[in-house]
């Protein structure tokens, strides 16, 4: 019985929510019902559960406790005030409680702001001298509200470009504005940043290197051992993802790190990846006209190329900061809704994780790039198919990532280069080479938007029963978009499983000479290749015009 315990506890750590097809090899190799295996998981998912709540209920015990003595020493500090002079107990009529309470308020401020001087030495990577003059005594009515600039953060901007005055806002319900102090989210930068950083260590025992010596998962016991939640603690029915990878890139660090912090050039670069990305609120741009120390709240939608798989939407910080010469960082962190403005209720269905890459440039003009990627998702939205892929990251994994990184630097390398070897049929201009990639990143656009439904495009789905769950099906309305033609656009988009190797289907595919087996336009007829233009170093990497060969 202690045999199968551990390997059911094995099991569990890889895929707590296991499918039915998963649950049967498991009751097959330990000689199990399967609703055996089902109720063992299910009672197991149930212990973690009630232990994770019993450990939060110790943490909000003592935090309870440490409120509890604060606030009796806080009476105490009101009802037998200190005389400043003596430092003895002042003689009843010497100071009133207000003022007595304005002084203990005055204290507090003094501590928040050697604890904002200190968060800034992080941010900043350099000492930050709090104000010289005397703090003024607040109002009253005074909530503890600090304005950012007046404390040690006026150094952030560029160009006369400051962080915000005081107290953001988020919309909040029926329209009113819902103040936060922003030095919330820069604290939660400068921990997600350093998490960053010791995840990037090349030694570091948090990363587990599977048994073919290939791709790094991230070994969850010992993270939990080393970090502390920053973003608070996982929702009920959300799974890990976190894979990191390092590569070279055909790239210089600092061109990398602006594309990465402006929204729509971070989205071109990551064309099949991200449907859509934009920056809500600019927090810092940076120092010195440069992106160290720029932080800014952003939104995108990541996406797999696949109706099955749902489209990630994630709120979150981005941090830049150097840390050297030619060596940058660039940090991701999901906010929660609280700290947005948001309802609580409202659905999320991923979370990121302090993500994101470390550059160091190299003495080529290339950079070594080591990126990370950690998440929480929602698998139960995702259908069987495609769960096993998304668990071992190769949907939203650090090695999609890297690889889309270096196949875009090394086409955009190519066709900036004046060495390109022809390989035209037909004499095709400079201009003429342009208007065709422009034309077939439309192309590209339409149809991951087409497969995946991201908000880029309006759809409306239609639920035909006849088709099934699996079979997606939607139109839109094509009004004044450049490069379409007026009217509606019907697409239809599934998944299927094919027992081959992807290189083969894919050579098959690419093939101009088996067009005609699995093409309806070809007519039955061969294809001939009028233009080729390279976008790699291999010739899978290209764009090809083709026509029906009549001869």
């Amino acid at each position: 019985m202690g045999v199968i315990f551990l390997c059911c506890d094995s099991c569990f750590k890889e895929w707590p929510h296991p499918d039915e097809k998963q649950r049967l090899d498991l009751s097959r190799k330990l000689n199990l019902e399967p609703r055996q295996v089902k109720f063992w998981f299910q009672n197991r998912r149930t212990q973690m559960k009630n232990q994770l709540e019993r450990h939060e209920n110790v943490m909000l015990r003592q935090e309870n406790d440490k409120l509890r003595v604060e606030n009796v020493a806080i009476k105490d500090a009101v009802r037998n005030p200190i005389c400043n002079h003596c430092g003895g107990v002042a003689m009843l009529g010497n100071i009133t409680i207000e003022e007595n309470q304005l002084r203990v308020e005055n204290a507090q401020l003094r501590d928040e702001l050697s604890r904002i001087c200190g968060l800034a030495e992080k941010f900043l990577g350099r000492p930050v001298t709090p104000l010289a003059s005397p703090i003024a005594l607040p109002r009253p009515s005074s909530n503890l509200e600090l304005e950012v600039a007046g404390n040690g953060f006026g150094g952030l901007s560029s160009g006369g470009t400051s962080l915000p005055m005081g107290p953001l806002t988020r919309p909040g319900m029926m329209g009113v504005e819902k103040p936060f102090n922003s030095s919330v989210f820069v604290e939660l930068a400068v921990t997600a940043m350093d998490e960053l950083l010791r995840l990037a260590q090349a030694d570091s025992p948090i990363w587990m290197t599977s048994l073919d010596g290939g791709k790094e998962t991230l070994n969850p016991v010992e993270y939990m051992r080393t970090f502390s939640p920053c973003i608070g603690l996982k929702p009920s029915g959300f799974v890990t993802e976190a894979s990191r990878e390092t590569g070279i890139v055909m790239i210089n660090s600092l061109a990398l790190v602006e594309t990465l912090m402006d929204g729509s050039r971070w989205a071109q670069m990551f064309p099949c990846v991200i449907a859509k990305a934009s920056t809500t609120d600019v927090l810092s741009s940076g120092i010195g006209r440069t992106r160290h120390g720029a932080l800014q709240l952003m939104h995108a939608e990541f996406q797999v190329l696949s109706p099955l798989v749902p489209v990630r939407q994630v709120k979150f910080l981005r941090f830049c900061k150097q840390h050297g010469e030619g060596l940058w960082a660039v940090v991701d962190v999901s906010i929660d809704t609280a700290l947005d403005g948001a309802s609580i209720n409202s659905f999320v269905n991923c979370r990121r994780l302090p993500s994101g890459c470390v550059v160091q440039d190299l003495s080529n003009g290339y950079t070594r790039v080591t990126w990370i990627e950690h998440s929480e998702y929602d698998e139960s939205a995702v259908h069987y198919l495609y769960r096993s892929l998304l668990s071992s990251g190769l949907g939203f994994g650090a090695l999609r990532w890297l690889a889309t990184l270096q196949r875009q630097c090394e086409s955009i390398a190519i066709l900036l280069s004046s060495t390109v070897p022809c390989e035209d049929h037909s004499v095709l201009t400079q201009a003429g080479r342009r208007s065709l990639l422009q034309l077939t990143n439309r192309m590209r656009d339409n149809f991951c938007a087409g497969v995946c439904a991201s908000t880029v495009r309006m759809w409306n789905r239609l639920h035909v029963a006849s088709l099934g769950e699996d079979v997606k099906v939607m139109t839109r309305k094509s009004m004044n978009i450049p490069g379409e033609p007026p009217g509606v656009i019907l697409s239809a988009a599934t998944s299927v499983w094919m027992p081959i190797m992807h290189q083969q289907l894919f050579s098959f595919l690419r093939d101009e000479r088996q067009r005609s087996k699995w093409d309806i336009l070809s007519n039955g007829g061969p294809m001939q290749e009028m233009i080729h233009i390279p976008k790699g170093q291999t010739s899978s990497n290209c764009v090809s015009l083709l026509r029906l060969n009549v001869s």
